[in-house]
């Protein structure tokens, strides 16, 4: 493949002595190439960048779109401009659309290719091999066969070569399917095509055949279709060597816009036919031979005097059409920008702040979440926050209560069962006094009984205070899982800790009960409060029976301790009691709420060091899926009129 087919070098390269002895023009000098490259790759660099950045997922971008019938020549148009061969052969070649960036650098920099196409890019550096790696591609996005694919492949060629261009080659149009395509292909790709040219911001570039009925093109009518006032519609007129003798009239007709009236007109190009190809004609030459076949024509000669022939002529023009184009949809793609920005602030409001982009404002911003969550873990350890924890706890502790008040009824119906057995319990004492050990005993039984249900209380509260730890971490990280789901191990975590800590000091509390002990000014004055002494009065105050025995049952009565023990036993469980309905809850209250809610404080602060934060603040559900689009819809916008305000300053 022969690479060094630059326009103007074939241009000058072709002209005769006499035109070699003339001095340059301004348009062939080096200033006015240098003043045409500071006027035109400014706003070709620009649209390449919208377009790179994804602003096209919210505005169409001037672009060129190059349609035609099957073996229309457009194959050949594009190798021409772009100096490089392109997939060719029978029924549908191009089925993709392929975007063809052509960016000119500076004499003897070398020819480089980058192919993109999905999460795929690759730079190649021989020219020969674009053709594998276009086929490569569309197989790779329309499979391999005969179907077509609406995805786009990119492929930028820098070279000296080539003039600073972008068009964008459609899928020839076809009537009948071919072995293997299905029955609607016609209709698939007309869809295809319509989806780029129906856009007002599209120049449609029409290739049509010198020797067929321009009117019956079916590229031409959908060109007409989308712009009836052929407004932004350019006919490249191929195969001018193929015209019938005597039907050149009718060409100059065409040209002149009286048979299909286009306001931006129409160009006639010679390119290499497939004859050529198969005789290796290079494309340096096949250039030499198309200047040189419009010089001589008899009837287009003339032509070239208006730049309405040849190739060179066509890449000129169309960078300047293009070029045209993008700065007179400046002040629209500005104030379309302005407009889906207001939209796209608007919307964000409806979903709330969320993390940000930039990965150097992700840690303070996960500090300050985590915070926020820790300062509502606080607060419900301090009001019952707005659900009123309190409020739940409150009935399992008064339950806890009722619990040890039922077991008083209990301890005095177990202890008053001891008295009425005491011959079964009674040791060595003599008749009236009572064997402390035993009543001891009964104590020590009844409290150690209270070690489940203080347990049970215990696992209640834990239920309770951890449902709405959790509860609150959803609340607070609804879009955030992976944050959410460290937080939950860790509320977990803690309370499985601290429920453990927790049963072991109720038990060991449980079992300091069965010391039977308080202080003797605690126990004197119980016995006052319960008016012990006006009782045992009444005890003291009974007669002796002297009408029978001394030794009866109702004198021995009334030396019998025994009678005292139940009031005094009663009176000290009361102790019992007051100290376990008080000491449980607040056992529970400091370590599964309190101290829990400190240690989850310090734990999850402790998430940010050396944690992937982007991870931890990955959102998951729909709502943080669209904030996240909106973000960065919001950024592809600003940054687009950040680059468009600079060219309209240019």
């Amino acid at each position: 493949m022969d690479t060094s087919s630059s326009p103007e070098i074939l241009e000058l390269d072709s002209l005769d002595e006499n035109e070699k002895q003339n001095p340059p023009t301004e348009e062939k000098s080096g200033v006015f190439l240098k003043q045409w490259d500071s006027q035109v790759r400014p706003f070709i660099e620009m649209i390449d960048y919208l377009r790179h950045i994804g602003i096209e997922r919210e505005l169409a971008l001037p672009s060129i779109a190059v349609v035609g019938d099957q073996s229309s020549g457009k194959s050949s148009v594009l190798e021409a401009l772009s100096g490089v061969g392109l997939p060719r052969g029978s029924g549908i070649v191009t089925r993709c659309p392929l975007e063809l960036k052509l960016r000119k650098i500076h004499a003897g920099a070398k020819w480089t290719a980058v192919i993109s196409y999905q999460d795929v890019q690759e730079t190649f550096t021989n020219p020969a091999q674009v053709e594998s790696y276009v086929r490569k591609a569309q197989n790779v996005l329309a499979g391999d066969g005969v179907g077509i694919c609406d995805e786009l492949i990119s492929l930028e060629i820098t070279s000296p070569d080539v003039c600073d261009l972008t068009l964008i080659d459609l899928p020839g149009i076809t009537r009948v399917p071919v072995k293997g395509q299905p029955e609607d292909i016609g209709d698939q790709i007309r869809r295809l095509i319509l989806k780029f040219i129906e856009k007002k911001e599209t120049i449609n570039l029409v290739v049509v055949p010198c020797n067929v009925d321009i009117a019956t093109t079916e590229a031409l009518r959908m060109a007409q279709g989308v712009d009836p006032q052929g407004t932004r519609t350019l006919a490249i007129l191929t195969k001018p060597d193929l015209v019938d003798k005597g039907a050149e009239a009718d060409i100059l007709q065409i040209m002149q816009g009286k048979a299909v009236p286009l306001k931006k007109g129409y160009i006639i190009v010679r390119c290499r036919g497939q004859s050529d190809i198969n005789e290796n004609l290079s494309l340096a030459e096949a250039t030499r031979l198309e200047m040189e076949f419009f010089r001589n024509h008899s009837h287009f000669s003339y032509l070239l005097e208006e730049q309405k022939v040849t190739t060179k002529c066509l890449a000129n023009r169309l960078t300047k059409e293009l070029v045209e184009h993008i700065k007179a949809s400046m002040p629209s793609l500005t104030e379309q920008i302005q407009i889906r920005l207001s939209a796209v602030r608007i919307e964000l409001r409806n979903y709330g702040q969320g993390p940000p982009l930039e990965h150097d404002k992700m840690g303070p911003y996960l500090s300050k979440r985590i915070l926020e969550f820790s300062d509502q873990i606080s607060e419900i350890c301090r009001t019952g926050g707005q659900g009123n924890l309190y409020s739940l706890l409150r009935p399992v502790f008064k339950q806890w209560e009722s619990q040890l008040r039922d077991s008083k009824a209990c301890f005095r119906d177990a202890v008053q069962e001891v008295i009425e057995k005491y011959e079964a319990y009674r040791g060595r004492e003599l008749i009236t006094f009572s064997d402390y050990s035993v009543f001891e005993s009964l104590i020590q039984k009844h409290v150690n009984d209270l070690k489940l249900p203080a347990v049970e209380t215990l696992k209640t509260i834990r239920g309770i205070v951890q449902s709405e730890f959790r509860a609150m971490c959803e609340l607070c990280f609804p879009n955030f899982p992976h944050l959410r789901y460290m937080i939950l191990n860790q509320i977990d975590e803690i309370q499985s800790k601290q429920e453990v800590k927790v049963e072991k000091r109720l038990l060991e509390y449980i079992n300091m009960e069965k010391l039977v002990y308080t202080q003797d000014p605690i126990f004197t004055q119980k016995l006052v409060a319960f008016q012990f002494v006006e009782r045992r009065q009444e005890y003291e105050s009974v007669c002796l029976d002297t009408g029978e025995n001394a030794t009866s049952a109702n004198n021995c009565a009334v030396f019998d301790t025994r009678k005292l023990t139940p009031e005094k036993l009663i009176i000290y469980y009361e102790i019992v009691y007051q100290r376990l309905a008080d000491y449980v809850p607040m056992l529970v209250l400091l370590f599964m709420l309190k101290e829990a809610a400190i240690m989850l404080r310090a734990e999850s602060m402790d998430l940010r060091d050396g944690a992937d934060v982007s991870k931890l603040l990955a959102e998951d559900s729909e709502a943080g899926r669209k904030r996240t689009e909106l973000y960065q819809r919001m950024e592809r916008l600003r940054q687009a009129q950040e680059r468009i305000s600079i060219n309209i300053n240019f």
